[in-house]
């Protein structure tokens, strides 16, 4: 058991070294370091690692590390019954990277909480230009859910070797986030994918299959499938449609 971070990172141009993920703080859980930059060097060296920033305005860049490990794997997806009728109805129109930026807009928007009050947003002016700089260079990717033809759900997130490290999504239409959220699985499935990351649990991930692993677990993984090769193109397309049975 540790309580020896947050550790400060240097911000010194192609300095990418993070200190081990055990040596993160157990309160807050997963705080592991304080400092540095989102440069894309970095933050590829950070999912590698299982670490990922998260902090809100005002704050200096975070680097968390949880224990446990939220994850998906693919063949564990879970669809219920009432949401394979969603899909059978095909209300939705569901695309990959076609929208990359207002999909991470609207991911950034304030959430609306059951209190009524408004969440503030961890996702800031420069955690965007990050992850659109990281999608430029063939790491981040989006899901694009639309109903008639306006968006009203998606995701994103990033792709090393056959791990994807889910992001944010959001939601404007009931089901919409969780569709596609199965579309990218089922897709990802085909293109060989061994590891869905969701970082932090949460029911809304459970009803589709997510479990905590312990993080040593979830780094043995990471060091597994970070380094194979997946069958995604280099431009990613949805290549799934009739697979809801």
């Amino acid at each position: 058991m540790s309580q020896q971070g947050p550790f400060l990172l240097e911000s010194r141009p192609g300095n990418t070294d993070f200190p081990p993920p055990e040596l993160a703080a157990d309160e807050p859980n997963g705080l592991l370091a304080v400092g540095g930059d989102l440069s894309p060097q970095r933050l590829i060296a950070a999912y590698r690692a299982g670490i990922f920033p998260w902090y809100s305005n005002g704050q200096p860049i975070l680097w968390w590390s949880p224990n446990p490990r939220a994850v998906l794997f693919p063949d564990n997806l879970k669809v219920s019954r009432s949401l394979r009728k969603t899909l059978r109805k095909k209300e939705f129109q569901v695309t990959l990277d076609e929208a990359f930026v207002d999909i991470i807009d609207a991911c950034s928007q304030p959430r609306q909480e059951k209190n009524g009050e408004e969440s503030g947003t961890w996702i800031t002016a420069e955690m965007k230009q990050a992850y659109i700089e990281m999608h430029r260079l063939g790491y981040a990717h989006a899901v694009e859910c639309r109903f008639e033809g306006e968006l009203v759900g998606g995701l994103y997130g990033i792709a090393i070797g056959r791990v994807f490290f889910g992001e944010s999504m959001f939601t404007r239409r009931s089901n919409a986030s969780k569709v596609a959220f199965i579309h990218l699985v089922r897709q990802l499935q085909q293109w060989n994918f061994a590891l869905i990351d969701c970082q932090v649990s949460s029911e809304h991930l459970k009803s589709l299959g997510a479990v905590d692993i312990p993080r040593s677990r979830f780094q043995a993984l990471l060091e597994c499938y970070c380094p194979e090769s997946s069958n995604a193109p280099d431009k990613w397309r949805l290549g799934v449609d009739e697979v809801w049975e």
